[in-house]
């Protein structure tokens, strides 16, 4: 029995050995798998740093690349206000940006887990929560303060000289309507639009519709230096008119007139100059799906001296005369004479 019982102790000294062999190759393999992980985070650490870094690079590139692509000076005094709008919002946000990035990747490489850091459980502060929330709050109130101050700007009441335009969109085209000689815009009366012969529906009992003018081709002509007001509508379905050389647009909306108002200071001519670009045109682009045609839904806009748009308004004819033009006189019958013609004219007086 007693030899038993050594045999058996020494099978169990044996299992208690290979139990504590067993246990120390999972020990050192936790601590080797533990010295692999410390590893990939320092990798890991050093790649975050170098994608931050590449990142901004690539960001200053891209911006060098896509410079030709942007527009050009704003050519209005409001467009200008935009512009500064725009370069406020982009430095402020630009500035949040690099900040928070900078931190975010800057945690992520410092406090990665080591061998010797550990990690700490923050819950909440009300002194940190206050903070991230009033500052950008804060931020936040004086650009939007900004933009309903320039927004204001272009929706408030026009100069008592401004020049008044209607523009009125389609499906899919611009129509633009000047006052005559009278400087007033005539009724209209959607009942009466006829693709024919009366496109804004123009109600010819108004003495003040006689003289308009009328261009289907969508070419808004402008004095520079002197302001024009818009009334904006639309015959069919929401439209935008986009004023993108002056920085502006507002919606065109079926049964509402909505106005806003500009005063160009940069010429076509110049704007040509300045960007070097010989076929250079303003644009009045539709900033809003509208159906199919939409892409081709454009217009110009012809900046232009004084004398030069009082010389373009002279040429022009008057939508009345175009919708109702003169009847032909009758021809002279085969044969007759010049003084027949005359005695014929005389007898009918």
């Amino acid at each position: 029995m007693s030899g038993f019982i050594t045999i058996l102790l020494v099978i169990l000294v044996f299992i208690i050995i290979y139990q504590i062999g067993k246990a120390s190759e999972y020990a050192a393999a936790m601590r080797g798998q533990e010295v692999v992980k410390y590893k990939t985070n320092r990798v890991i650490g050093w790649m975050l740093v170098a994608f931050f870094i590449l990142g901004l690079y690539g960001i200053w590139k891209c911006n060098e690349y896509f410079k030709p692509l942007m527009l050009p000076v704003a050519a209005c005094e409001n467009g200008v206000k935009y512009d500064s709008m725009f370069f406020t919002t982009l430095v402020v946000t630009g500035l949040v940006f690099f900040a928070t990035q900078a931190v975010l990747f800057w945690f992520a490489f410092r406090y990665q887990t080591t061998e010797k850091s550990k990690s700490f459980y923050f819950a909440h502060s009300n002194k940190l929560e206050l903070i991230w929330t009033t500052i950008p709050a804060i931020a936040m109130a004086i650009l939007v303060a900004i933009g309903l101050r320039n927004w204001a700007a272009v929706t408030s009441p026009a100069p008592a000289e401004a020049t008044v335009v209607e523009i009125v969109g389609k499906q899919f085209n611009w129509l633009v309507r000047y006052p005559g000689k009278d400087n007033e815009l005539g009724k209209r009366d959607f009942r009466k639009i006829n693709d024919a012969t009366n496109v804004l529906g123009l109600d010819w009992t108004d003495p003040h519709n006689s003289d308009d003018i009328i261009s289907q081709k969508g070419e808004l002509h402008c004095v520079v230096g002197k302001a024009v007001k818009l009334l904006i509508g639309s015959r069919d379905v929401i439209h935008d008119v986009g004023l993108s050389h002056f920085r502006l647009k507002m919606d065109a909306v079926p049964g509402i007139t909505t106005t806003l108002w500009f005063k160009p200071t940069i010429t076509t001519d110049s704007m040509k100059r300045i960007t070097g670009n010989p076929n250079f045109v303003y644009e009045i682009s539709c900033d809003q799906m509208c159906g199919k045609g939409h892409y081709s839904m454009r217009g110009t806009i012809i900046v232009e001296t004084q004398a030069e748009y009082d010389k373009w308004m002279s040429e022009q004819q008057t939508y009345y005369a175009e919708s109702n033009p003169a009847p032909a006189a009758p021809a002279a019958p085969a044969g007759a004479t010049k003084a027949d013609s005359n005695m014929k004219a005389v007898s009918m007086k």
